[in-house]
């Protein structure tokens, strides 16, 4: 369950992120979704390694570490789509 969760919480996150990190994507709407969606995979994945426990439902604490996850990969993403 903690997989699916992660992904549905990674959609909202997505938008958020896009709302936090405001302008012109290299992938547009539903590469920031994407990026939402591993965002907070990879944030769930390394906070559940930190000790800060697993994912069992949608919770706030959930939502701040994918929306987190998503600014940090979309800020890289950027950076990274922008240079080539």
């Amino acid at each position: 369950m903690g997989i699916i969760t992660w992904i549905l919480v990674g959609l909202i996150a997505g938008a958020i992120a896009k709302a936090i990190h405001p302008g012109k994507d290299p992938g547009g709407f539903i590469v920031t979704i994407l990026i939402g969606i591993v965002g907070a995979i990879i944030g769930g994945w390394i906070s559940s390694m930190l000790g800060y426990g697993t994912v069992d439902g949608f919770n706030i604490g959930s939502l701040f570490i994918a929306v987190l996850g998503a600014v940090i990969l979309l800020f890289i993403y950027r950076k990274v789509s922008t240079r080539s």
